[in-house]
């Protein structure tokens, strides 16, 4: 079971900047909006916004860390095309894509696999802060940070940007029991050194292990049906 991160933040809040202390053979980008990264790198990003193609890419699964950057532009791409469709259907299909995407990542990855969503934010009429999506009609068939155990918020706070681990009430940032503490350096390499620690993974970089998804299923239905 792969293991998808939710990291959103307003736009310069650090989020794209925090890939730099990965190494370049760590990690596999998707870049969705073809963005040069805003520091010096040896990176090799694969610039695509289909979803679709994504998935496709980590279903072969060829590394265990991989990073989305722009993830919420596949969502409004995807919309910009079909705005001269009538009907709702167009806003169903967006969000049954990135449902579907996320579906992927936990079921058909391998279990030391992590893939980071690195995610836009909005404010709402309330003053709290979600994750960014294409508009009040997919947030009513998507609760984007519920298909999420692990969502952070890229910060620009006091000259330095950070990541925020859990909800003071104004966001939707939530995170594992003593996995981080409360506010973090923007190190998104550290952040995946903390999560492969805390759940016993193998390091960013190392050859994905098989899946044993079905064997397991099997021995944990039969432990719930005794």
């Amino acid at each position: 079971m792969g293991i998808p991160v939710l990291i959103m933040g307003e736009s310069g809040s650090g989020k794209s900047s925090s890939l730099r202390n990965f190494k370049p053979e760590e990690v596999a980008i998707f870049n969705v909006a073809g963005k040069p990264f805003p520091f010096r790198n040896k990176f090799s990003a694969l610039t695509v916004e289909d979803p679709k193609t994504i998935m496709s890419i980590l279903i072969s699964n060829k590394m265990n860390c991989y990073v989305i950057d722009d993830s919420q532009y596949m969502m409004a791409f995807k919309l910009i095309s079909k705005l001269n469709e009538k009907g709702y259907e167009k806003y169903t299909e967006i969000a049954k894509d990135f449902r579907d995407l996320v579906d992927t990542i936990v079921k058909k990855t391998s279990d030391d696999t992590i893939v980071y969503f690195l995610h836009h934010s909005e404010q709402r009429d309330d003053g709290h802060y979600k994750a960014k999506t294409s508009g009040k009609m997919i947030d009513n068939w998507l609760t984007l940070e519920g298909l999420f155990s692990i969502v952070l918020m890229a910060v620009a706070h006091d000259k330095k940007h950070i990541f925020v681990t859990q909800s003071d009430g104004t966001n939707t940032c939530k995170s594992p029991m003593e996995m981080f503490e409360l506010e973090i350096d923007n190190d998104l390499k550290f952040v995946d050194s903390t999560i492969r620690d805390y759940y016993g993974l193998a390091k960013a970089g190392a050859t994905p292990k098989k899946k044993q998804q079905k064997t397991d299923d099997v021995e944990i239905a039969d432990k719930i049906g005794g």
